[in-house]
């Protein structure tokens, strides 16, 4: 077996204002980490409509599309803006992430790694935020799920920022337990260890600022684990983001490239013991490129050696 990098240059065409930290240079760096790494290689389609109404109404949709300009920039928020090429880039990437999930359940390679930008973990129901336009690794879980007939999926969002969007769009859902490790106090102020979900199926492990590679490890160890454990997911899908870096300027969780590769072998080992090995992970933040980079490449490089 072997692992795929889903891709696409529409990526490159989510064009933010100048001095915006989820820039166009953090996919060429994260691209250029991964160069040689002999992964199979694959385009990106554009989600289709149905699977982006599994967890956006079509108003959301319908906003997004009338929201997206014909020049320069449109501001959604103070944080979220959209170009003229960022609808096919969110499109992509949340086609990115079904696609990864029919390639890695179709066996066709063991586990897959969506190399794609807009982010989309901040991304709620009906309300685009937090640089995030659509909520791509809940409609690859819902995808699993309902075309797939899958009975049970879990996501795991490292990411330093707490993936809000992602809890709004499956906390209702007990068929998808959504486990977030995450910095407070910080954006976008959610992820309080008390919001568990419609059906016991959230867990937020809010770290302080400088938590450190010794705090996160024991969160991960002595509370996501056995959650997962107790779910026993059929597939696992991962919210990469790589801000927690201690080179990161958005944050200060103060960890290292070796803590993304120790916490990747953590979740393989999990999917090697429920899901056949079966892992999709996407691209979420990092802001600063060379640790961006470095620990990109670290993930991947687990989830390659994992994957043969």
């Amino acid at each position: 077996m072997a692992t795929a990098l889903i891709s696409h240059p529409d990526c490159l065409d989510h064009v933010t204002p100048p001095g915006h930290p989820e820039q166009v240079a953090r996919l060429d760096a994260v691209m250029g980490a991964l160069e040689g790494m002999d992964l199979v290689s694959v385009s990106a389609p554009f989600a289709a409509e149905d699977d982006l109404l599994r967890a956006h109404p079509k108003a959301h949709l319908e906003a997004i599309r009338a929201a997206a300009p014909q020049s320069g920039w449109r501001s959604l928020d103070a944080d979220t803006h959209m170009s003229v090429g960022s609808l096919s880039a969110a499109m992509r990437a949340a086609g990115a992430n079904v696609k990864a999930v029919d390639m890695v359940l179709g066996a066709e390679v063991q586990n897959a790694f969506a190399a794609v930008r807009p982010p989309g973990h901040h991304a709620e129901r009906e309300t685009p935020m937090g640089f995030c336009l659509f909520g791509s690794v809940a409609i690859g879980a819902k995808h699993a799920l309902d075309h797939h007939g899958l009975d049970r999926v879990a996501i795991v969002d490292f990411d330093v920022h707490h993936g809000n969007g992602t809890q709004d769009l499956v906390e209702d859902d007990p068929r998808i337990l959504f486990c977030s490790s995450h910095q407070m106090p910080l954006y976008p102020g959610t992820g309080h260890a008390h919001e568990t979900g419609a059906h016991n199926n959230v867990l937020n492990v809010p770290l302080p600022g400088g938590a450190g590679s010794r705090a996160f490890r024991e969160a991960i160890t002595t509370q996501v684990v056995p959650m997962i454990e107790r779910f026993k997911p059929e597939l696992l899908l991962i919210s990469a983001g790589f801000d927690a870096h201690m080179n990161d300027p958005l944050a200060g969780m103060m960890l290292r490239e070796d803590d993304f590769e120790w916490v990747t072998h953590q979740l393989c080992d999990l999917a090697d013991r429920f899901c056949d090995g079966r892992v999709v992970s996407s691209l979420e933040g990092g802001y600063d490129l060379d640790a961006l980079a470095a620990s990109t490449a670290a993930h991947v490089r687990v989830l390659k050696e994992r994957g043969q």
